[in-house]
């Protein structure tokens, strides 16, 4: 199966690093990138008000953008096209879902096209609400290094994975990863909890392929410094992060601490989307 990623590109270190992120990853999965350009990130059509005219005369002034983002993606290896808009709706994620069928979109920590600290986490929200894709949020010093150590943070509620973030899913064994699956507890050690949320990422069919996770517990009263001090100890090369239906963001990964990890995570994260059980 054919990994298509979709990557919000622009010139400036953090969208080249997640450009170059996923042009790496597309070519060990025998993929394809997808460069895309928009100047905000947007929940709702700026234009919807003043006019499809204002958007087309917007449009018409990026034709030097994508000219430099073509020169971009003739220069990766593996093979690339570029779409260029004016704001990064979830009409817009709808369309480019259903012409390149992508594994997931790819997103700098910072400062990619626009997408500031501020309005990363609400991108990415939108985004898995207009089509339930995995999202990768790529930091801007991560190393240019295929994931071969995977920290997957789970708690104890069963889960399965939307048919969108499943493609992604399955090509993972391909890369050799071992994986880690953590939870945190607030105040108390809880074994149960940890066995569960093992359990949990077994049944759901994420690390089949793979060897048995190691299971590690941590307690910490706030989730999002618990996971960045999982993340210091057991040095993964990749964070999985669930997205629950009931909002996208679970009880446990909701959205200040989703996006507190998606802003500070010294790895690059991918987010899953997932079903109920």
């Amino acid at each position: 199966m054919s990994l298509n990623l979709i990557v919000v590109s622009g010139f400036y270190p953090a969208a080249r690093h997640a450009v170059a992120y996923a042009d790496q990853l597309a070519q060990a999965l025998h993929g394809s990138v997808v460069l895309l350009h928009v100047n905000r990130a947007s929940v709702f059509d700026p234009y919807e008000m003043m006019g499809e005219k204002y958007r087309q005369e917007e449009l018409s002034r990026q034709t030097d953008t994508a000219a430099a983002l073509y020169q971009q993606a003739e220069a990766l290896h593996a093979p690339a096209t570029v779409e260029v808009s004016t704001d990064l709706l979830p009409k817009l994620a709808q369309d480019l879902a259903k012409r390149h069928r992508p594994a997931c979109f790819v997103l700098g920590q910072s400062g990619a096209s626009k997408l500031d600290e501020g309005s990363l986490t609400e991108a990415c929200e939108e985004l898995l609400r207009a089509g339930q894709h995995a999202m990768l949020v790529v930091p801007a010093t991560a190393p240019l290094e295929l994931p071969r150590r995977i920290l997957v943070a789970a708690d104890a509620e069963p889960f399965t994975l939307a048919p969108n973030a499943r493609p992604i899913a399955q090509q993972l064994p391909q890369l050799g990863s071992v994986v880690t699956v953590v939870h945190v507890s607030e105040g108390v050690e809880d074994d149960a909890g940890c066995a569960a949320a093992l359990r949990a990422v077994q049944a759901s069919g994420l690390v089949a392929g793979l060897p048995t996770p190691e299971l590690r517990g941590y307690t910490h009263d706030d989730h999002a410094l618990g996971l960045l001090a999982a993340v210091q100890d057991t040095q993964p090369d990749l964070v999985l992060v669930l997205a629950r239906p009931r909002g996208y963001l679970s009880e446990l990964f909701h959205r200040s601490i989703t996006s507190r990890l998606l802003e500070r995570c010294p790895v690059p994260v991918l987010v899953l989307p997932t079903m109920v059980s």
